[in-house]
C-alpha cells in the first residue's frame, strides 16, 4: 500500500508583479476541485497525525495526506471552508519563530512579503480540527547548520509552539527538503512521530517504512486535475524519487 503525501505552500491567486516561484501558488478554486477529486477517487484527506495508523501499516484504507509548509494566512482563510466540506483535515508546518510575521526567508527572492499566522490564528486552525507541525524556528537549511543549531531548530520549535500554543506538536518538516542524518537524530530525539522532505513519490507502509525521511508529492499551480490524478493513483511519482 502507498500512501500520497500531498505537499501545498499558499492556497491564492499569485498577486500581481510576481513572477519567481509561481508554482508554490494554489488558487482557492483549483486547490477546491483538487479535494474534490480526491474525494471522487475514493480518499479521506488527513493530517499527518490522522495518517499515523496507515504509515505504520496498521490500518488499511484510502488516505491522501494534506500538508501545507510554512503557515501561510491564506491557508486558514481559503483551505479550511474546503476542507470541511469533505471532512478532511490537513496538518500546517509552522515556522515558530516568525509566527505573525513574514516569509523572511525568500521575501527579497520572491519580491512578495506573504503574512504568515499568528498564534491566535494558529489556534483557530486547531479549533477547526486541522493539525498543527513545526517546520524550524526561523526556516534554515538543515545541513548548513552545527549541532547546537540544529537542536535550537527542530527541538526549540516544538517547544515553543506548544508553549505558546498549548497543543501537543508532534509532527516536522525539513525546510527546503534540506536534512541530513544529524536533523533524522535530532527530530526522533526531540519526540516527532513523523518527519516529511521533498524527495518525491508516495509513502511506503509498514515496519519497513522509515517515518523521519517521508516523501511528498508536489501540487503546483500549474498541474491539471488528470495529473493530480497520476500522482495520487499511480506509480508517476514512484518512479521519480
Amino acid at each position: 500500500m502507498k500512501v500520497p503525501i500531498l505537499m501545498y505552500h499558499n492556497i491564492a491567486r499569485v498577486p500581481p508583479g510576481v513572477e519567481v516561484y509561481r508554482s508554490l501558488y494554489v488558487s482557492p478554486a483549483a486547490f477546491a476541485r483538487q479535494m474534490s477529486l480526491l474525494r471522487t477517487l475514493g480518499y479521506r484527506g488527513v493530517s499527518m497525525s490522522d495518517a499515523m495508523p496507515y504509515l505504520r501499516g496498521e490500518q488499511q484504507g484510502k488516505v491522501a495526506v494534506i500538508t501545507l509548509d510554512d503557515g501561510y494566512v491564506d491557508n486558514l482563510d481559503s483551505a479550511v471552508s474546503t476542507l470541511h466540506r469533505h471532512g478532511f483535515t490537513a496538518t500546517c508546518y509552522v515556522v515558530s519563530g516568525r509566527m505573525g510575521q513574514y516569509n523572511m526567508w525568500d521575501a527579497d527572492k520572491l519580491g512578495v512579503r506573504k503574512p504568515l499566522m499568528t498564534a491566535e490564528q494558529l489556534r483557530s486552525w486547531h479549533g477547526a480540527g486541522m493539525e498543527v507541525g513545526a517546520h524550524t524556528r526561523t526556516h534554515v537549511r538543515l545541513s548548513q547548520c552545527d549541532d547546537a543549531q540544529q537542536r535550537d531548530e527542530i527541538a526549540g520549535c516544538k517547544a515553543e509552539l506548544e508553549d505558546r500554543l498549548g497543543i501537543p506538536v508532534t509532527q516536522f518538516c525539513y525546510p527546503y527538503g534540506d536534512y541530513d542524518d544529524r536533523a533524522v537524530g535530532v527530530a526522533r530525539e526531540a519526540g516527532y512521530a513523523a518527519a516529511t522532505t521533498t524527495h518525491r513519490g508516495r509513502a511506503a507502509t509498514g515496519a519497513a517504512t522509515d517515518l523521519w525521511r517521508l516523501p511528498r508529492i508536489q501540487v503546483a499551480r500549474h498541474h491539471l486535475l488528470p495529473q493530480v490524478a497520476a500522482k495520487v493513483l499511480t506509480g508517476y511519482e514512484d518512479k521519480r524519487s
